[in-house]
């Protein structure tokens, strides 16, 4: 009889999950490739200030972004806002392995191919597995201006979202529903809403990344500074859960995300 797979039990507060995430699309086939050759254009949001964090670190060794600036549409205690455009760092981009300090993300988008990574937050993500992005820009913002790219030329897009923002809804029939002009009142900005398609990463996906055989999601939610945490179950053999451990043991105590300062009417 096969040996049963062991078990560990894992919680996570939201940073927590966004650093999770961020080492397993660090470690995504197609993004350590692009990293070689090719270009990596990683958009604004909190989850992917992470994301940029771990990638930036394996090029240069250090951790070099301000994640209370790499954001752009947040949801606050005051409702729906955006970091206002003064406060905001710009977009890391990152061509054959090095960070291209000038190219706008305009031009870098025109420029992509199949070969790339276009790497962009999500605020919602459903039962199905579909993705969606709030917009509060009148236009779509950077996802309104990259998706029809990304589509048309199968540019490698991926979605890293913590699975705190799962709701019981369809996204695809939310969207139909909602837009900037259709709200009477708000709290915040009035917002649409984008289903998106691409390869998810939620902390699940992160952690049979990093070494676990299935995971799965057992509760959610907390107090005490644990509010929107996830309780996950995680197996594997011995030594590679021993090992996730100790990963999650160096993770406990991320520090909570913040942001600069906000629009939010």
């Amino acid at each position: 009889m096969a040996k049963e797979k062991e078990k560990i039990l894992i919680v996570l507060t939201p940073s927590e999950s966004k650093r999770v995430i961020a080492k397993g699309v660090k470690n995504l086939e197609e993004v350590q490739r692009a990293l070689k050759q090719g270009t990596i254009i990683i958009g604004l949001g909190t989850t992917n200030a992470y994301v940029a964090d771990e990638i930036l670190s394996e090029l240069s060794g250090a951790n070099t972004i301000d994640k209370q600036r790499y954001a752009a549409g947040v949801i606050t205690d005051k409702g729906t806002c955006v970091v206002t455009k003064e406060e905001r760092v710009r977009e890391v981009i990152i061509k054959n392995g090095v960070v291209s300090s000038d190219e706008s993300i305009a031009d870098a988008i025109e420029e992509l191919s199949v070969e790339d990574v276009f790497i962009k937050g999500a605020n919602a993500l459903d039962a199905t597995g579909n993705a969606g992005i709030l917009l509060a820009h009148t236009a779509g913002g950077t996802i309104g201006s990259a998706i029809g790219t990304v589509r048309a030329r199968g540019v490698n897009f991926i979605i890293p979202v913590g699975i705190e923002k799962m709701i019981p809804y369809s996204i695809t029939e939310a969207a139909k529903r909602v837009g900037k002009e259709r709200f009477y009142k708000s709290v915040g900005m009035p917002v649409g809403l984008m289903p998106v398609h691409g390869k998810i990463i939620t902390e699940i996906e992160a952690l049979r990344i990093l070494g676990a055989e299935d995971a799965f999601p057992i509760s959610a939610g907390g107090v005490a500074r644990g509010e929107g945490s996830v309780v996950i179950c995680a197996e594997g053999s011995t030594e590679k859960m021993d090992e996730l451990m100790t990963l999650i043991s160096q993770i406990k105590g991320e520090v909570q995300v913040k942001v600069m300062s906000v629009e939010c009417g």
